[in-house]
């Protein structure tokens, strides 16, 4: 192992913390500075992202291994730093690392009131730390210190730059996690007492369906699903969602829709999943049921809506549904539909959320009744706009739809020992959650786009977009076009590692 590779991954998760330590000596008034170090040790954590993108062995058998580290860290509870990456997590840091550059870009010259720049890019690189680290933390402990640490971040990011109701909306999201939490970190000790007094995920991944019995993980299933669906957020533990989003910050609610949701389908695909077999195959029905009522739930609630981020919030609900449908087949096809959609999902409603608060920022407001004519008085938000609403929707050739279709698709074959009528009947309701969402998105697009400008906006001047705005939106937009011309780019990263966690329900989680 070369130097890059064994010092790759700790430095892509704690490079941020870098970047911290020294804008934390740096005066509060030198703004342009902060900036600067913030947006450099952001795209210097890509560049080591990329690198390990390059020297990944797609399809090798030491792919899985090469940027392996494996230290002692608490030795009294057997805790040990292990991180590593394979073609799960691979996609997962690459998309976390890409949206904290691309939001720092968007936050130069859109930083919310109170103006405090330090701060708050601060918070963001603490964020980008909780993030990286959950997704290649090897060891229960460290998935558990670097998924608490999202939490803190976010909630100053909404208590304090969010909008009216932003108190309100940061004490919901953090006592909801916080509650999740709590039940995951019980089923975590109890996987460490029952699989072998250790904390390490591969150990408990080949030991815990021996050793503990299926009575034993239905039951430890049942903290981490609650842990992991809150986090997503499922059916019917959403409701944090819609005002968290709504309250936020532009860049808040972007990586909130972005990065913070995949966290708890990760912690599904990593962790519950192969650990308890047995469990999952009981569960999985449940799981496939509630995410197809939060489909239909999500493009329900999104018609209803007349703001136009709580819209788009809602209609995470609905995405977030097919992707735990494509988990709970239990199956090497819709696990890798499932990770496709986290994926278009962080690409394409991070750019939406984007687009809402700049269209805030211009009319000083995001009531859907109040705006039309965006084509016509900023044409390129307007067209960039309809781009997004149409790859929201599943439009074939961009990449939402490799995020809905096999998803659905899976649903048909699900895994040995599931009812197979019923997810067919899933299947169907999810069909349908892709004529809503049609519904929701064109109306949206509608109402904000098309026709002549209000009377009250009519002889207001609108900047079309920023260069910044630009800089920040290009990436998303090639990459929601790339992916959806030529998915195979994404399920050749995902298809081995995802084989080797649906191998097990191949002959019935036994």
């Amino acid at each position: 192992m070369n130097g890059f590779d064994s010092w790759a991954l700790t430095l892509a998760v704690f490079l941020p913390l870098v970047g911290v330590a020294v804008m934390a000596i740096v005066p509060s008034a030198n703004e342009d500075l902060h900036k600067l170090i913030a947006l450099v040790t952001a795209v210097a954590t890509l560049g080591v992202g990329v690198g390990i993108l390059l020297r990944f062995d797609f399809g090798a058998e030491d792919a899985f291994q090469r940027f392996e580290v494996d230290r002692g860290w608490i030795d009294v509870i057997n805790s040990r730093y292990h991180v590593f990456v394979d073609g799960i997590s691979l996609p997962m840091l690459i998309l976390s690392m890409l949206i904290t550059v691309l939001c720092i870009i968007y936050s130069w010259n859109h930083f919310p009131e109170p103006h405090n720049p330090k701060a708050f890019l601060i918070l963001m690189l603490v964020l980008e730390t909780g993030m990286n680290g959950t997704f290649v933390a090897e060891d229960l402990i460290l998935f558990f210190v670097f998924f608490e640490l999202v939490l803190l971040p976010m909630y100053f990011m909404i208590g304090v730059w969010g909008g009216e109701n932003r108190q309100y909306a940061s004490i919901k999201f953090f006592l909801y996690t916080l509650f999740g939490s709590a039940l995951m970190i019980l089923s975590f000790l109890a996987l460490y007492f029952l699989g072998g007094e250790t904390f390490d995920i591969p150990t408990l991944v080949a030991e815990a369906p021996r050793l503990i019995d299926k009575d034993v993980q239905i039951l430890i299933f049942a903290g981490l699903f609650m842990g992991f669906a809150i986090k997503v957020p499922m059916f019917p533990f959403h409701t944090w969602l819609p005002d968290a989003h709504t309250e936020a910050p532009t860049v808040g609610s972007v990586i909130l829709a972005a990065v913070l949701l995949k966290l708890g389908t990760y912690g599904f695909i990593r962790i519950a999943l192969p650990m308890l077999p047995e469990a999952a195959i009981e569960w999985a029905p449940w799981i496939g049921g509630l995410a197809v009522i939060g489909i239909i739930y999500g493009a329900l609630g999104c018609l209803a809506q007349r703001d136009m981020k709580r819209l788009i919030a809602f209609s995470s609900v609905a995405h977030m549904g097919y992707v735990m449908l494509g988990i709970s087949t239990l199956t090497d096809y819709g696990i890798n539909a499932a990770l496709f959609g986290m994926v278009a999902h962080g690409l394409i409603t991070g750019m939406l959320f984007f687009l809402a608060g700049s269209i805030h920022e211009r009319f000083h407001t995001r009531e859907l009744a109040r705006l039309g004519g965006l084509l016509k008085q900023a044409p390129h938000l307007g067209w960039i706009l309809g781009f997004c609403a149409f790859a929201s929707l599943g439009l074939p050739g961009l990449a939402g739809f490799w995020g809905e279709f096999p998803a659905i698709l899976s649903a048909y074959n699900p895994a040995e020992g599931l009812p197979v009528g019923l997810y067919r009947g899933y299947m169907v309701v999810a069909a349908i959650g892709t004529v809503l969402a049609a519904g929701y998105l064109l109306w949206m697009y509608q109402r904000t786009a098309f026709g002549a400008p209000t009377d009250e906006f009519k002889d207001a001047h609108i900047h079309d977009v920023h260069t910044s705005e630009w800089l920040a939106w290009t990436p998303l937009l090639i990459l929601i076009l790339l992916f959806g011309i030529l998915p195979g780019i994404m399920f050749g990263v995902t298809d081995d590692a995802v084989q080797l966690v649906a191998d097990v329900f191949r002959t019935g989680g036994s």
